[in-house]
């Protein structure tokens, strides 16, 4: 026990004595744990946020009855309406304190001035005002309810997005714009809203007539979405529940209003919720991955650099569990230390988060940080296990140093990399760069899952090879160098190529970040080449009128189509085509769908149909793309039950199998057969083809004149349509460059920090260098293109392994589903390198100081 507290105290004081070089190891281990906590602390605030909403929703209602079938997906998925006829059986059910009718449907608030509220955030929603505070989570704050066709209480954050006010008189589009004067403003409990949605609430007969499809048609079984219903005295929601369930046919259901929020959040969970956690927790792990080749290129410097400490330790009776367990001790605490400070870090960051997902237009719902015990223990404890298992190897390292090392001048290694290193290097890089290439010849099954596995094993094949083709390569990248820069280039050249595993140890870091970047560079890239060629391949009309809605672009809007019949009879327009958008269950599986009039869509858009004809789609056909025909077996004349969104069934068989999905998605049904079946009849897009000698810049300009009562459309020619094809996937790699930059900044932290440790290795020589007449700015030149170099070689690296990644994940997803086209943008690429090398430039910047301040003859004698 002595021993081992002296070799303890040893270690602490040598530890402490080189505590800024372990400051480098304590921002890393911090940056990479940051990115973790705040992912994992946005995620859970976010679900605690939303179960509050989905609470105070329905925390008055004790049941709700509804249609028992869903035909979509997620938690807006669509239900068939209920007859309001139902109410008076429910009102009659023993237990019932009160029930009323809600229609629930989507409406676009038009501001002040104009412009939809809401932008590309949550979705807006519609209804009608239930008066009953039990029954509603809406307060009225101000004004009264609305009666009659034409008046509406609004949100208060809604109003005051859209500088609305009492009185103000502005148009709601339902799909149809609906002249409405504000008669109230209401709180969703005590908050302004849902969340950042705008709400609209007619009266009950507005609601009939604007939000349901037997208002729009004049028909006279009246429709509800569902019943509010609240307990008398005594009454569970369950047993309530029960009776009602008795009580309705079939085809309805009674669920308590718990159940309905614990089903809201279920929804939401399995997919916007999942997913948005799936992709912050991935970027933290490639923040944690640059992490740990950071961490690790620096414990190995540092434990190189006492070696002699290591083997004087040995020669004093230490064993080698001894030095063994020192080592890790310090690579626990260091990663204990450094896996605090990012969990507080991580809080700055899920702010941080939720202000850029603000800044992008996807509002979310406000409310304080929520901190769980889970996500705090899981990033303390990630970071702990990642800083000691990259500190095991060199901790190993140290226990194997021979007493007889204490004897020799330099404890610094500048052995090549083991032989049985670079043999798995050479097996992993074969073996991986073969399955990314044989994936790209399987089966659509099979084709990501392999292009994933090749991808891991190319990247760790090359980070084995790193210190093999590290002095080569720098040596090759360093010629420049000399006749640029002369005797500090040469230096330089040398200082990088002499300790190949240092040089590439320091480099892995930046080279797995640029890697990434790159890699989403390109796939990025490929995407928007494939969204645009495909746009451009399929749209034949000359004006695209589009709206942006929920997710913003083609296919999320709520145009009226009444507007196509508007844009028809403007002079020099031949042909006017909508197409409407959906849900709808389709062979069992709930899908997406796009309606379109048959007679005319093939005059605005070439869908490149290889077999059949969606020109000639029958009310009881489907066309369906390739690849879904191919998945599914189905063929011409392939028979399938269609569920369309008011629960009606249909036998429909495939009469049109076509290749361009950019603009239809997988399926396409003849709008006769959709537009009875759906509520609100809306428009995603209306294509207008121009008639012989038509002026363009004319008609163009009277459409936008037509379109300017529909809200602020987006109306354009062809040209620009198509060039705007890519601006979704542009944003969303927006949003991707900024959370990546933390893995850069990790990147640049190794490098200075490995300098920093190259130059204290290296005292002696700088010394000497001094002494023949090296001046100072000679030698923060010589330090300032070493890292450069080392820059350089990560960067060539991360391209090369994150543009070969991109190319074959943009193959994989061309033969899997068609979405991409392989594509290396130029200028971006140019740009990821030149900004390696900024890198490179910041990274020296305190090294290169310090080396020219360190003392002349101190130097000199340095050991």
């Amino acid at each position: 026990m002595p021993a081992t507290m002296t070799i303890a105290g040893i270690t602490a004081k040598e530890a402490w004595a080189r505590k800024r070089r372990l400051a480098g190891i304590l921002i890393a281990v911090g940056l990479g744990v940051a990115f973790l906590a705040g992912a994992l602390t946005f995620g859970d605030t976010l679900t605690a946020n939303f179960n509050q909403l989905f609470s105070t929703a329905t925390s008055g209602t004790s049941a709700v009855v509804r249609s028992a079938t869903a035909t979509g997906r997620g938690i807006t998925a669509p239900r068939p309406p209920i007859p309001a006829s139902l109410l008076a059986t429910v009102r009659g059910v023993p237990g019932v304190a009160d029930a009323q009718p809600s229609i629930a449907g989507a409406a676009t608030l038009l501001g002040a001035d104009g412009k939809a509220v809401g932008g590309l955030g949550p979705p807006r929603a519609a209804g009608n005002w239930i008066a009953d505070p039990a029954l509603t989570p809406y307060r009225l704050a101000t004004g009264h309810a609305p009666h009659g066709l034409h008046q509406v209480v609004i949100n208060q954050g809604a109003a005051t997005a859209g500088r609305l006010h009492l009185g103000s008189v502005t148009t709601v589009l339902a799909p149809r714009p609906v002249r409405v004067q504000v008669v109230g403003l209401a709180t969703f409990g005590r908050a302004a809203g849902f969340g950042g949605a705008p709400y609209v609430a007619f009266s009950y007969q507005g609601a009939q007539r604007y939000l349901t499809r037997s208002g729009a048609t004049g028909g006279t079984a009246a429709l509800v979405s569902s019943i509010q219903v609240s307990a008398a005295r005594g009454v569970s929601p369950e047993v309530l529940a029960a009776r009602l369930d008795r009580a309705l046919p079939h085809s309805v259901q009674a669920i308590t209003g718990a159940q309905l929020t614990s089903d809201n959040l279920a929804a939401l969970n399995s997919g916007f919720l999942t997913a948005l956690r799936v992709i912050l927790v991935v970027f933290a792990g490639i923040a944690l991955l640059v992490a740990a080749f950071s961490i690790a290129s620096t414990f190995g410097i540092l434990v190189a650099q006492r070696t002699r400490e290591a083997a004087l330790l040995r020669a004093l009776g230490a064993s080698r569990g001894q030095v063994l367990r020192s080592v890790l001790a310090e690579a626990v605490a260091v990663g204990t230390v450094g896996s605090v400070l990012g969990v507080a870090a991580g809080l700055g960051i899920a702010q941080l988060l939720k202000a850029l997902f603000d800044a992008a237009g996807f509002a979310l719902p406000a409310g304080g940080l929520v901190v769980t015990g889970g996500s705090i223990a899981v990033s303390l404890l990630t970071g702990i296990v990642v800083t000691t298992a990259v500190g095991l190897l060199p901790a190993l390292r140290a226990s194997r140093v021979s007493p007889l090392e204490a004897l020799r001048e330099s404890a610094a290694t500048t052995s090549p990399a083991p032989r049985g290193r670079l043999a798995a290097g050479l097996v992993l890089l074969l073996a991986g760069v073969g399955l990314v290439l044989a994936s790209l010849t399987g089966t659509s099954t099979r084709t990501l899952s392999l292009t994933g596995l090749g991808a891991l094993g190319t990247a760790l094949g090359m980070v084995a090879l790193g210190p093999a083709v590290a002095r080569p390569v720098t040596r090759l990248l360093a010629r420049p160098l000399a006749s640029w820069r002369g005797v500090s280039g040469t230096l330089a050249g040398r200082s990088a190529t002499r300790n190949p595993r240092r040089t590439a140890a320091a480099a892995t870091a930046l080279m797995i970040g640029v890697a990434v970047v790159t890699l989403f560079t390109v796939y990025a890239a490929s995407l928007r080449t494939a969204e645009v060629s495909g746009v451009s391949g399929s749209f034949t009309g000359d004006i695209a009128i589009t709206e942006g809605g929920f997710g913003g672009g083609p296919g999320a809007g709520g145009m009226s189509l009444g507007l196509a019949s508007t844009v028809s009879r403007i002079p020099g327009v031949a042909t006017v085509s909508g197409l409407a958008s959906g849900q709808a269950e389709i062979g069992g599986q709930s899908e997406s769908v796009t309606a379109v009039p048959p007679a005319t869509i093939g005059q605005v858009l070439n869908l490149h149909v290889t077999a059949g004809s969606i020109g000639r789609l029958g009310p009881d056909q489907i066309a369906v793309s390739s690849i879904q025909a191919t998945d599914r077996g189905w063929r011409l004349g392939t028979p399938a039950a269609l569920v369309l969104p008011d629960g009606t069934t249909h036998r429909v068989t495939v009469g049109a199998i076509y290749t361009s999905r950019n603009l239809v998605g997988d399926y396409v049904l003849p709008l006769p057969l959709w537009a009875p079946h759906t509520a609100q009849l809306t428009a995603s897009a209306i294509f207008v083809k121009l008639a012989p000698g038509g002026q363009a810049a004319a008609v163009q300009a009277a459409v936008t004149h037509a379109a300017a009562s529909y809200g602020k459309l987006t109306v354009a020619d062809r040209a620009t349509f198509v060039a705007d094809a890519g601006k979704a996937v542009s944003t969303v790699l927006a949003i991707v460059y900024a959370l990546l930059v933390l893995a850069i900044v990790i990147a640049v932290s190794g490098i200075g920090n490995t300098l920093s440790l190259s130059v204290y290795e290296r005292t002696r020589e700088i010394g000497l260098l001094r002494a023949v007449g090296q001046t100072r700015a000679q030698l923060r030149s010589m330090v300032r293109l070493e890292s450069v170099l080392v820059a350089a070689f990560g960067t060539v690296g991360g391209l090369a392994l994150g543009g070969f990644l991109g190319w074959a994940l943009a193959e994989a997803g061309a033969r899997s589903s068609g979405l991409t086209q392989p594509s290396f943008p130029a200028a971006q690429l140019i740009l990821i390198a030149v900004l390696g090398e900024l890198a490179g430039v910041i990274a020296a910047i305190r090294p290169a100081r310090r080396a020219a301040r360190l003392p002349l003859l101190a130097a000199i004698a340095a050991d």
